[in-house]
């Protein structure tokens, strides 16, 4: 077979080397290559002392070239089409429910989606699963797991889990079903004046979510609008578009493409009637809001439409398309740059300069250009959506993030809702003094050892005075530095109790409310949304923002 294989490769390979085998052709140096690709991969796999893969170490020289060109040009092999497809179209078939999985091996629910017959059938937040089908869990990765839920609509589930109340297994039977990911999984009101609308993706539907979003709240007597566009991702151009023409005036340009083909120099306007071009309007940005999400903020700044606020987004300003491939593999592939209005390009000038999310770095302000919004306020391009009020990402403490990765704040609440059959409105939902007390006593016998960024630092100071001699010279400086910035878990629990109790209140707040508790109970702690209502109290700076500067 693997010689079948290679012999068809090498027949097409030649097949298209004599068609293009001309010295004044572009392509005579594409199929040079191609040859010489080719010849070597047959020779490694015929000659190389240990036996190979040939597909792992194709897939390897593919990624590998790949990977100089941009990091969104991807090869897409036949066992991870499934995935490609839920991930652009917010579509497959299982029972609504996400899962994580720990590092001590467990597995548990984290969210049963509203609406699914997981939540229909009583799965629970922190329900453990043992067994899928009859296969065990235990150690399993999440794609295995994932794997392992989903399956053609119709067809029979058994998942045996175990909950924190009850040490005996319960047993649930359920039917697969199609399951579509919301858009927009929340949208209400924050105040009776302020409606929120939180848009997670930009798959299918995404604008008539948003439309439908809009026209609720307008009726419930929203006044302004918050358009949270914080973590996401992206996805497909014609629904920013949409989304965008829902604040724009019908025939404005939304945004266009320009590529090396020219069947990709495209300019998208705004088809529809708006739902609203009056309404004051804020948009929610962070580092990790990229591509069509900044295509909507960078558009409504650009029309001077609304107020962005947060961080700087993330800097993707690259179009990609789908190729299909032999063997049913498929290549996602860079074709164009997209530019929004005021004619800016926020993609950044360097693939390699980025922060360890992956977001822009710092672009020096000599390769950015210069552009004018409507109003003629300055913005600039080469490095994402600048906010017009920008908010300090916020600093975690080593202790949250300890709690965090170790799910005590998970194990904690889910404890607290077997103890706790109501609570009151997320909105309202607080921890009292009593309650924050019982936490740390509940995490006396918990592993809850760290070292924070700077006792680090010092233990790596330490270690190289050691090797370079200069130990004996700083010794004393640095015992006493070790002193000073020494810490306890209980002095850290007082010290970082506010930040500990929001924390712990959203996570509770989900237990009874879902995914909407947690999102309501985050209101008055939220830097951005606080900023936001602050604005619309103030029409003097709202417009003052959007006036020429």
């Amino acid at each position: 077979m693997r010689k079948k294989a290679l012999y068809l490769f090498f027949a097409a390979l030649v097949s298209l080397f004599v068609a293009f085998n001309s010295p004044d052709d572009h392509y005579f140096e594409v199929m040079k290559n191609l040859e010489i690709f080719g010849a070597l991969f047959k020779e490694v796999n015929t000659y190389y002392v240990d036996e190979v893969s040939p597909n792992e170490l194709m897939n390897e020289g593919i990624n590998s070239m790949l990977n100089s060109l941009d990091p969104y040009t991807n090869y897409i092999p036949e066992d991870q089409i499934e995935d490609y497809r839920i991930m652009t179209t917010g579509q497959y078939a299982g029972i609504g429910i996400e899962t994580v999985t720990r590092e001590d091996g467990k597995t548990l629910i984290t969210m049963p989606m509203k609406g699914f017959v997981g939540e229909k059938s009583g799965l629970l937040i922190g329900d453990q699963i043992l067994k899928i089908d009859g296969n065990e869990v235990a150690n399993k990765g999440g794609a295995e797991i994932s794997q392992l839920l989903k399956g053609q609509a119709g067809t029979p589930m058994e998942l045996i889990i175990k909950r924190v109340d009850n040490d005996k297994p319960m047993t649930f039977k359920m039917i697969r079903e199609k399951i579509s990911i919301n858009n927009v999984p929340y949208f209400g009101m924050v105040t009776p004046e302020v409606g929120l609308i939180q848009l997670t993706d930009f798959t299918y539907n995404a604008g008539k979510e948003v439309k439908d979003a809009l026209v609720k709240l307008k009726e419930q007597g929203a006044k302004n609008i918050v358009l949270d566009l914080r973590g996401n991702p992206g996805g497909l151009l014609g629904e920013a578009v949409n989304i965008s023409n829902l604040f724009v005036a019908k025939g404005n340009e939304i945004v266009s493409t320009k590529g090396k083909v020219k069947e990709w120099n495209k300019k998208y306007t705004a088809l529809n009637n708006p739902v609203d071009t009056d309404i004051p309007l804020a948009v929610l940005i962070n580092s990790s809001s990229a591509s069509a999400a900044e295509i909507v903020c960078g558009t409504i700044q650009d029309y001077d439409r609304g107020v962005v606020i947060g961080q700087n987004s993330f800097g993707k300003g690259l179009v990609q398309v789908t190729r299909s491939l032999s063997y049913n593999s498929k290549l996602k592939v860079t074709v164009a740059k997209y530019y929004i209005p005021s004619g800016r390009c926020i993609q950044a000038v360097d693939y390699t300069n980025r922060n360890p999310d992956g977001s822009v770095g710092k672009v020096p302000d000599s390769l950015r250009i210069a552009f004018k919004t409507k109003a003629g306020r300055p913005v600039f391009d080469g490095g994402g959506v600048k906010p017009d009020i920008e908010n300090e990402k916020l600093h975690l403490p080593q202790i949250l993030a300890v709690l965090y990765r170790k799910g005590l704040f998970f194990d904690y609440a889910s404890e607290f809702r077997v103890k706790n059959q109501t609570i009151v409105p997320a909105k309202q939902f607080k921890l009292t003094d009593a309650q924050y007390q019982d936490f740390i006593k509940w995490l006396s016998n918990k592993d809850l050892e760290y070292k924070t960024r700077v006792e680090r630092t010092i233990e790596g100071l330490e270690k190289t005075a050691k090797e370079e001699k200069y130990y004996d010279d700083i010794k004393t400086q640095l015992n006493t530095l070790k002193e000073k910035v020494s810490h306890n878990k209980d002095n850290d629990l007082q010290k970082f109790k506010v930040e500990i109790k929001e924390e712990l209140e959203r996570e509770i707040a989900t237990r009874y409310y879902f995914s909407d508790g947690k999102m309501e109970s985050s209101f008055d702690d939220d830097a951005d949304v606080k900023a936001a209502i602050a604005l619309f109290k103030d029409e003097t700076k709202y417009k003052k923002i959007l006036a020429k500067q």
